[in-house]
């Protein structure tokens, strides 16, 4: 006998904090898919397995988090969550996302109250954040680097996220281009606006990833002693 599955299938038709995250994850790491038999499913990626119970958790859902096996590559261990949904398939059309839609995105219309948590909700999904002390040859001290990146296969949708970047306190920001893709490059300054723009109003139970968090906060604190830090 199938198990029932608990899901909340009107979680995209209502903006709200929770749903904008997901939706910028979704945004990074999701996948809309149609069976031959008809059936619609949405699917969410990740090499976090916490990221994706998260995510299941505030879905309302109790479907198993499965692992994605790969035949051709030896990447490590990754994970997904996939949901048969026609009408949050549906509401995500509406939004603007679509099936295969990695070279073809386009930033979806957020009102201006959750445009943090669908920042922080992409960057969680194809954004990395880098802080070590490097060595020059012209220096007696190492250097120190701080950066922080988006990566998209689309460029257009890095030219919106980066033009939405600047309207919430990033001031530069370069997209480049890549050998799959393209991303945005933040440097130090733009990479401290860039955590308070994510963390600022993010209680101790939100919707983040730690390990992101914390080198965020470690850059920060070494570099900025006197930065307000949550």
């Amino acid at each position: 006998m199938p198990i029932p599955r608990n899901l909340r299938r009107n979680f995209f038709k209502t903006w709200s904090r929770e749903m904008a995250y997901v939706l910028g994850f979704f945004t990074a790491d999701g996948n809309m898919i149609k069976n031959r038999r008809g059936a619609y499913f949405i699917a969410f990626y990740s090499n976090d397995r916490e990221l994706l119970a998260n995510v299941k958790a505030v879905l309302g859902s109790n479907h198993k988090i499965g692992k994605r096996m790969y035949k051709t590559s030896k990447r490590s261990t990754s994970y997904q969550l996939q949901l048969g949904s026609r009408e949050m398939f549906d509401d995500l059309l509406r939004i603007g996302m679509t099936p295969a839609k990695s070279l073809t995105l386009r930033l979806p219309q957020i009102p201006n109250t959750y445009c943090r948590d669908f920042v922080r909700g992409y960057f969680d999904g194809d954004g990395c954040v880098y802080f070590a002390f490097l060595k020059c040859a012209d220096r007696k001290r190492p250097r120190p680097v701080f950066q922080s990146i988006f990566t998209c296969g689309s460029r257009l949708f890095l030219e919106e996220l980066l033009s939405l970047l600047k309207q919430h306190g990033i001031s530069r920001g370069t997209i480049r281009n890549k050998r799959h893709g393209f991303d945005i490059l933040l440097s130090h300054r733009d990479s401290l606006a860039l955590f308070h723009l994510m963390y600022d109003t993010v209680p101790a139970t939100g919707l983040f990833l730690p390990r992101k968090y914390k080198i965020f906060r470690k850059a920060i604190k070494t570099l900025y002693p006197d930065a307000a830090v949550v």
